[in-house]
């Protein structure tokens, strides 16, 4: 799922195509990504971009007429940016805004159809989409403290829950832990505040680097290649891979459709965390630490 700095960098590119473009046309290829019936989806064509926008993992696009065009690209929703004429086509395509400058293509890979469109009037329209969430790169620590042990739950659960904190997902997370050197279980109720400063160091860091990363990489152009799994990431996505500050094979814990990637010496103190499907099958046979896999 894009996060922070993959929505940041599609705002930027976007912006100087299509802010203060006309919206000619919407066509949609799959009707299911349109999520909203009033106004009409159509009510959009014909009204310039006045503004863009992050809220959350989603973008919004301020239209005239007070209306909001609400974006949320989910796991595997992309934009892609085409010469203008193009059309939605195939199994991927879901969408497409038209306007003089281009055709704003919105795709999803797979069979799931999760992302999704919405059209809302005023910024009440929008109050729905609102998480709450704090924005880690404009907080201070206090507020950041505050926050993170406003509720108990694992530094895992804290750093993705959108009511908590802002566009950090699934992959960024890994990597700030993986920074900030704490285990992903660890419940926030047991942090020292020396380990709340250091996340929130990591936590800032690690989004910023990654920004700045994303712009170098893809220079003036369009984002083409936005994925959670990216060549220069510690930890996400490189189970079994070496850590790159200590060598030690990168370890996961998988949970439904999602997995958790730590550095175990890193992190954890060589301990193992137990993965929910494995260590019931092994039971005693699972491992607890570096030292039974070595």
């Amino acid at each position: 799922m894009p996060e922070l700095p993959d929505i940041t960098l599609y705002l930027e590119r976007l912006a100087p195509l299509i802010l203060h473009q006309p919206l000619e046309r919407v066509v949609v290829g799959n009707p299911f990504v349109v999520r909203s019936f009033d106004p009409p989806i159509a009510a959009a064509e014909g009204r310039r971009v006045v503004g863009l926008r992050r809220l959350g993992k989603r973008i919004v696009m301020a239209l005239e007429g007070n209306l909001f065009l609400v974006v949320h690209l989910m796991i595997a929703g992309r934009f892609r940016w085409r010469p203008p004429g193009t059309k939605p086509t195939g199994k991927l395509g879901l969408a497409a805004l038209e306007f003089p400058t281009g055709v704003l293509l919105l795709t999803e890979a797979g069979t799931k159809r999760r992302a999704s469109i919405h059209l809302v009037s005023g910024e009440a329209g929008l109050a729905p989409f609102e998480r709450g969430g704090l924005e880690v790169l404009d907080a201070n620590l206090a507020s950041f403290a505050e926050r993170l042990t406003s509720e108990n739950h694992t530094l895992k659960r804290s750093l993705t829950d959108p009511r908590l904190f802002s566009g950090i997902g699934n992959a960024y997370s890994d990597e700030i832990l993986h920074r900030a050197r704490l285990s992903p279980m660890t419940l926030t109720s047991r942090l020292t505040k020396a380990e709340i400063e250091s996340l929130y160091h990591a936590t800032r860091a690690t989004l910023e680097d990654w920004i700045q990363r994303l712009r170098r990489e893809t220079g003036e152009k369009f984002p083409e290649k936005v994925t959670a799994f990216r060549e220069g990431m510690a930890v996400h996505g490189r189970y079994k891979e070496p850590c790159p500050d200590c060598g030690t094979p990168v370890q996961r814990i998988r949970y439904a459709d999602n997995e958790t990637n730590y550095c175990a010496r890193c992190q954890t103190g060589g301990r193992l965390l137990a993965d929910r499907a494995l260590s019931r099958l092994l039971k005693k046979d699972w491992p607890r630490s570096l030292d039974e896999v070595e």
